[in-house]
């Protein structure tokens, strides 16, 4: 994976899980899933909860929920808490939620593997969780989640693309040209986010699913100063 590795910059991004193999070894490893894992990750540790990520669709959920004195997520409009940002606004303190996700979730697990510090970000908390960052180490590995086409194959996202670069703005140090891109797809639609969201094939496909409010607050720029750091378990506040 040698050639992959971005190695010759301290600022790298590279898709999906894949990606924290093959990028060089990381001070800081920030997991972005704009739609919807990260944002989800950033509304309710901001509330004072706990997000425990776990891989999609596995049966075992439930069991570490119960093991880990949480509750579990489910559905959107059919549990408590889900995949969708708003399910979190009135999350008590306290509150600890298995969060399954097929691309966020799956991101952060192989990520906490590494030994690296794992942060959650997204279009919220760019300028945080980039500044906090940049206190915890001086590389750094920035992996936009993505989404999957129907045959379970890694759809790149431009809501992910868009808080990567968010993020990668934040950070003064050598980017790589992967990098570079995320940041200037981000800089040419940093003044009509919201639109460009709306517009974009995830932002659609939440439109005809009917959570016109989800993408409304993923798609706030910088308005929380929270930065979930993942312990290996879960995500807490830094």
């Amino acid at each position: 994976m040698a050639p992959f590795s971005q190695k010759d910059s301290t600022c790298r991004c590279e898709w999906g899980p894949g990606a924290v193999a093959a990028l060089a070894p990381a001070d800081v490893i920030i997991v972005v899933d704009v739609f919807s894992f990260t944002t989800c990750v950033d509304v309710a540790v901001s509330r004072g909860a706990a997000i425990l990520p776990y891989t999609w669709n596995d049966s075992s959920a439930a069991e570490f929920a119960r093991t880990h004195g949480a509750e579990l997520a489910g559905r959107r409009r059919q549990a408590q808490y889900s995949l969708a940002p708003q399910s979190y606004l009135k999350a008590p303190t306290g509150l600890r939620c298995v969060l399954p996700s097929p691309n966020g979730a799956q991101v952060t697990l192989a990520a906490g593997a590494t030994g690296a510090v794992v942060l959650a970000g997204c279009l919220r908390n760019a300028r945080a969780v980039a500044e906090t960052a940049q206190q915890l180490g001086s590389s750094f590995s920035v992996i936009p989640a993505g989404e999957r086409w129907l045959d379970g194959s890694l759809r790149p996202a431009l809501e992910d693309a868009l808080g990567a670069g968010a993020i990668l703005s934040w950070l003064p140090a050598v980017r790589s040209p992967e990098a570079d891109a995320a940041l200037a797809i981000f800089e040419r639609s940093r003044e009509r986010l919201l639109a460009t969201l709306d517009q974009c094939g995830s932002g659609r496909e939440l439109e005809e699913r009917g959570h016109d409010e989800d993408r409304f607050i993923a798609g706030q720029l910088n308005v929380s100063a929270c930065v979930p750091r993942f312990d290996g378990v879960v995500f807490v506040a830094v």
